[in-house]
């Protein structure tokens, strides 16, 4: 994994801004490796009924998936950014498009 990401660095170092998605980013140390970390959050009620949304999905893995993780408040609390997704998805577009214009004209 950590010579794919450093290839696709590689690949798009031009690039005004280079966005990773990685899973476990504060569990697995990964915050350490990035210049910037952006946490999309939604109120607790709407993440459990899109999460039990999900093919496959039970309580139980949600449980267990939760358990893996740092509370939603955790995680927000150490982000540089916060989206916000307890809204519209024209609504989320617009505020990662406004973080988008933020950061490339800091």
């Amino acid at each position: 994994m950590a010579a794919a990401r450093q290839g696709f660095l590689t690949k798009y170092a031009d690039a005004p801004l280079i966005v990773f998605d990685i899973p476990l980013l504060f569990e697995k140390g990964g915050w350490e490796t990035v210049d910037a970390v952006a946490v999309v959050s939604a109120p607790a009620a709407m993440q459990h009924a899109r999460v039990l949304a999900r093919p496959g999905m039970s309580e139980e893995k949600f449980a267990a998936i939760l358990r893996l993780q740092v509370p939603d408040a955790g995680k927000r609390q150490r982000a540089d950014f916060v989206i916000d997704t307890g809204c519209t998805m024209a609504e989320t577009q617009a505020a990662v498009a406004r973080l988008i214009e933020k950061i490339i004209h800091k």
